[in-house]
């Protein structure tokens, strides 16, 4: 997906996969984590509910700030560190047992891990085409340069 978006047009973070993938992303792990024992629904519960929900926050706050690149950038990568936050949260619950329901878990893990390596993806597409206000693209000359004449040394 090209990262170069009119940057008046509002609400264009919507048309973003990740974006997409990290919304639903956060319905589910709220809606598994009413699913937990009281005494995880404030404490694990509580954590991964808010580290969900912080990927597509910061997914939408980097593309506030597209328009300098390291600014979005940075929170595309505050974005990834969420997801995998939220991964390890996850995990957590899975090993002590306080979610057990399998097919639940391997579901958001395997969504959860392909959010994240398509954040990635991003982050690089980013930085490879992303013009900031202040920078110019390369122009490159498919034309090779003409040889030296010269003395040979």
């Amino acid at each position: 997906m090209n990262p170069s978006f009119d940057l008046e047009q509002p609400g264009g973070y919507r048309k973003l996969e990740i974006y997409q993938l990290a919304r639903l992303a956060s319905a589910a792990i709220h809606k598994m984590s009413l699913q937990l024992p009281k005494f995880e629904m404030f404490e694990q519960g509580s954590q991964i509910r808010r580290s969900s929900k912080s990927i597509r926050a910061n997914i939408v706050e980097g593309f506030g700030r597209r328009r300098y690149k390291q600014e979005f950038v940075r929170f595309l990568v505050f974005a990834h560190a969420s997801c995998e936050e939220t991964i390890d949260h996850l995990d957590s619950l899975w090993e002590d047992e306080s979610l057990t329901n399998a097919a639940s878990y391997k579901k958001l893990s395997a969504d959860l891990k392909t959010l994240g390596i398509k954040i990635s993806r991003f982050i690089k597409s980013v930085e490879a085409q992303h013009l900031s206000v202040k920078e110019e693209r390369a122009v490159y000359d498919p034309t090779p340069a003409a040889p030296k004449v010269g003395r040979k040394k």
